[in-house]
């Protein structure tokens, strides 16, 4: 979900003293020696430290993780997408027609930032008939309150959309916010972004969250109330997220969808077809079209030696420039669909 600056730049993580409820930050960039030089520690054990030198925990034993790869994505019955403004212009009816049963689009980030391609994204794929819903990316250095008004100002209220999102992962690498992030004031301001928001549209918001960041602030339990869509695309999240259940998972951020120029993040949702009827309806009131009425999108078809986490810590050298990361739109994209009505002439806040 992180937009192209950030994917096309590898920040630092953070640091956490072991035993301590803290993340500290630690380094300004890609750093290639980590390897030999793990900078913190998580709560949760490593199995084998030397082996596993990015000190993001397995919750599975080693030999075992060929057995969760992350192209288990296919084994789940219902497919979506997260989109911003690096995707371009969307045909928003050809991805209906490819099988995608539900949307994430950025509305906003920090205090002042809306996504340029929003408010074209959340008219058109309505229009479309393609369950959309808006999510937020936090910046660390605005307050809480900032950040909600900011969301709350560009997206409308709308009983028939999926429930907020509070996305949130750590960034170093930011120019202007130097914030170090601590476990309980990160919590604390989540919880009061968390809650603006339920009282706000109604419906109780959904965390995304990154694997260093799940790891370092919110395992195994914090927030746990709230549903959360897991980020994880070498494997299937019971390797990196362990028993904590999750609603949708973002498998892959160099998918293919048809209207839909580059490359896009795909997601699942945790259930089946049934489920993700009663689920969306609750939720939505809306009517889940059968999934088997239309064909399933491309689904994850990478092989073993493709399943690249491009989590920055976990990420060799070797594979830094060898994976296309998400939003990477082509210089020559051709023009899109025309915008809904309602929406033309909208101005770009972003």
């Amino acid at each position: 979900m992180r937009s192209l600056e950030r994917s096309s730049r590898l920040f630092a993580l953070a640091c956490v003293a072991a035993g301590a409820a803290t993340l500290a930050a630690c380094g300004s960039s890609y750093d290639p020696s980590y390897a030999r030089r793990p900078r913190f520690a998580t709560s949760a054990p490593l199995v084998n430290a030397k082996k596993d030198p990015s000190f993001l925990a397995y919750a599975v034993p080693e030999t075992d993780l060929h057995l969760f790869p992350a192209t288990r994505s296919a084994e789940f019955a219902v497919h979506g997408v997260d989109v911003s403004k690096y995707q371009g212009d969307i045909d928003w009816e050809q991805v209906k027609e490819s099988g995608v049963a539900f949307a994430f689009i950025k509305a906003t980030e920090g205090g002042d930032r809306a996504d340029s391609k929003f408010q074209y994204n959340w008219a058109a794929a309505k229009a479309a008939g393609v369950p959309r819903g808006a999510y937020h990316f936090v910046y660390w250095c605005r307050s809480p309150q900032e950040e909600i008004a900011n969301f709350a100002s560009v997206v409308p209220n709308e009983p028939d959309a999926l429930p907020p999102v509070l996305d949130v992962e750590p960034t170093p690498e930011s120019k202007s916010c130097k914030r170090t992030l601590y476990r309980e004031e990160a919590i604390r301001d989540m919880r009061i972004m968390l809650e603006a928001m339920e009282r706000r549209y109604g419906k109780k918001p959904i965390i995304y969250s990154s694997v260093d960041f799940y790891q370092s602030i919110l395992q195994p339990d914090a927030l746990s109330e709230y549903p959360i869509w897991v980020r994880s695309t070498k494997y299937h999240p019971k390797v990196r997220y362990g028993d904590r259940k999750w609603t949708f998972w973002q498998y892959r951020s160099d998918g293919r969808v048809p209207g839909i120029v580059g490359a896009v993040d795909q997601n699942t949702f945790n259930g089946s077809a049934d489920h993700w009827r009663s689920w969306l309806a609750s939720t939505t009131g809306l009517r889940a079209a059968p999934v088997a009425a239309a064909p399933k999108p491309a689904l994850d078809d990478r092989s073993a030696n493709k399943l690249i986490e491009d989590d920055p810590a976990m990420l060799k050298g070797s594979e830094k420039g060898a994976y296309e990361k998400d939003g990477a739109v082509p210089s020559a994209a051709p023009s899109g669909p025309t915008p809904p009505a309602a929406i033309q002439g909208q101005p770009d806040k972003g």
